[in-house]
Parts: C-alpha cells; sequence; structure tokens
C-alpha cells in the first residue's frame, strides 16, 4: 500500500468531531497528523498522537501534511480552501462548496494550476436511505420515473446560538446553503443537471434573517418531475423520499443512522455502524397484471461515509476520478446561487 495521506483538519467543532476525525482515524490510507483548535483542546482525548495546532496558519505551515479539510463556517469555505491550495495542500471542503458559482469555478481553476485536487464533502451520497433509493430505481421496478421528491424537514424554531448561522446578507448562510446542498447533490448524482427549474425561499422563524424554508422543482427529459424541500417549522414530517413511476411507487423515510451513532461515540469499525433499525425499511408498491396492489419492504443497504475518504484516497493516490465531479458541483452552486 502507498504511503498514508497526511491530513489536517481546520477546525474540531462538531464537523471535524463527527464527520471527517474518526473516518480519517480508522482508514489506513490516511494519517490524520493535525488538527486546528483555537481555545478548547480536546481532540487529544480521543486522538493522542495528534498535534493541536493554534492558528489554521500554522496547520498550513506544516509542510508534511498533503490534504487538509476545510470545515469552517460556510462563508469562509472559498478563503481558506484558497490559502491550503496556494500552501500546495489538495483541499477537502465541506458543503457548500462557496458561496457562489464565480468562486467555486475559481477553486477547481486553482487546483489545477497547482496540480491539487479539489474535494467537495458530499457525505449523504452514502447515506443508507439515499442508497435504497438508488437500488430501488436501478431494478426498474418502479418503470417510468414520473415524480421524485426528496424533503429535508425539522422542528427548530428557535435562531441558532452561531450568529454566523443566522447573519443575513453576503455569505452562504440560511436553509438554502445548509441543507440545501445534500438534497441537490442527490438528486444530481441520479439525474444531472435539469433542463429547467423553478425555487423559492422564506423566513418563516420570528426574528429570523435568513431562509428557513426552501422548494426547488427541477424539469428533467421525459417530463420527469423532481422536487427538493426543506423546512425548519416542521412538526410532523412526511416520508422524507417518494418515487413515483409508471408500475409503482416507492416511499422512505430519511433514518439514516450514522450521525447519530458518530455523535455517541460509535467507531466507523463497529460491526452496528450503518445499519437502520429494524421496521424503518422502505415500502415498494407495484401494481399486478390483474390491478391488485403488490407490496413489499426494501431492506436498505449499509450506510457508510468511509465510502468517501476512500474515494478521496483513490483519487489522490490511483488517479481514480472523484465521484462528486466538477460539472455535479457547479450544477448545484447554480441553484443554489439563483
Amino acid at each position: 500500500m502507498a504511503a498514508p495521506i497526511v491530513t489536517g483538519i481546520m477546525s474540531y467543532g462538531m464537523s471535524g468531531r463527527i464527520f471527517h476525525a474518526p473516518f480519517l482515524h480508522a482508514h489506513p490510507g490516511f494519517e490524520l497528523k493535525a488538527i486546528t483548535e483555537r481555545s478548547k483542546k480536546i481532540a487529544a482525548e480521543r486522538y493522542p498522537d495528534i498535534i493541536s495546532y493554534n492558528s489554521i496558519d500554522e496547520l498550513l505551515a506544516d509542510d508534511e501534511i498533503e490534504l487538509i479539510v476545510v470545515n469552517t463556517p460556510n462563508n469562509t469555505h472559498h478563503d481558506l480552501a484558497t490559502l491550503a491550495l496556494k500552501a500546495g495542500k489538495h483541499v477537502l471542503i465541506e458543503k457548500p462548496a462557496a458561496d457562489t458559482v464565480a468562486e467555486t469555478k475559481a477553486l477547481f481553476d486553482l487546483g489545477r494550476a497547482q496540480n491539487k485536487q479539489v474535494f467537495i464533502y458530499q457525505n449523504r451520497r452514502w447515506d443508507s436511505d439515499f442508497l435504497s433509493i438508488k437500488q430501488v430505481i436501478e431494478s426498474g421496478e418502479l418503470g417510468k420515473l414520473i415524480e421524485v421528491t426528496f424533503r429535508f424537514d425539522r422542528y427548530k424554531p428557535v435562531l441558532s446560538p452561531k450568529a454566523f448561522k443566522e447573519t443575513g446578507g453576503a455569505g452562504a448562510n440560511g436553509l438554502v446553503y445548509d441543507l440545501g446542498p445534500h438534497l441537490l447533490d442527490q438528486l444530481i448524482s441520479l439525474f444531472g443537471k435539469p433542463t429547467k427549474f423553478n425555487k423559492v425561499k422564506a423566513a418563516h422563524r420570528e426574528g429570523s434573517q435568513v431562509d428557513d424554508y426552501f422548494f426547488f422543482q427541477l424539469s428533467y427529459p421525459g417530463d420527469l418531475n423532481v422536487m427538493a424541500a426543506s423546512n425548519l417549522l416542521t412538526a410532523q414530517p412526511v416520508p422524507a423520499f417518494v418515487l413515483h413511476g409508471s408500475k409503482g411507487t416507492y416511499i422512505k423515510d430519511r433514518v439514516d443512522v450514522q450521525e447519530f451513532q458518530l455523535d455517541q461515540n460509535m467507531l466507523p469499525t463497529d460491526a452496528r455502524y450503518g445499519l437502520e433499525d429494524a421496521g424503518t425499511e422502505g415500502k415498494l408498491t407495484t401494481i399486478n397484471e390483474d390491478g391488485s396492489k403488490n407490496v413489499k419492504t426494501i431492506p436498505s443497504v449499509k450506510g457508510n461515509y468511509m465510502g468517501l475518504f476512500e474515494a478521496v484516497y483513490q483519487s489522490i493516490r490511483n488517479s481514480v476520478p472523484y465521484p462528486i465531479t466538477e460539472e455535479n458541483i457547479l450544477t448545484q452552486m447554480e441553484l443554489l446561487e439563483a
């Protein structure tokens, strides 16, 4: 096996603790060397050998580090990823890639100029519920797809204590840039770039300066109608995934357990990791030739965000194309920025 990719993480907040460090530590192709912790020095409690730098400048000055995870607030992604690329590092950037299409293009262009790779972290392509959607579509049991709806709803009426998440004006803030990248990336990975789209966003929480509701309607060839929606004031969520085709319907709740398990300090190497709870299977309804209904449950594929890190490793060490392409991300950014 090639030498491990020496890696540093820009922040050890929720994102670094849950979505990055456990995988970089567990994957034999990476060496998690360092992290930036400006105040609380807690990473060493789980990773005793890790270096805790006081600043991002110190992290970027570490010549041994090849890959930097940019997991800072949304509106800093472009500037900090730019610094990392200019320091000669590959970058894995949390969604959203940047504030605008122009900034995102600039990052990919800079990566090419520096002969470094720009990866965007879209982990929910490896959610168990989404993997079951792909499985059902690829089976052909739904026939010709007619309508697809993906939702990501929560009930959070209180504004976030993190001021940068609730600040209007410039910057990639609000629900469109928070949960929009997840839904749009999943749909773009399935169907590609829409031929046209409509977008609605609104702010309904008391005192909110940023959008807390959005709805995208995406049109595709063959009159396929695709919708993505999210609302922070949904007291009783409806099924997160609803697909209607000429031969049947598939309905699935959003039940991926990885974030919860990681927050409870379960390791991604645990045999239970990524397995949905019993009773949360999707339901596929098809119509028999005599007109009667055939209903069956579809067990989900095991979710595993390690797939993303394996893809990063294979791309850096073996030049295997990263599945989340530049074209995918630029399409997403066009929809977010519109």
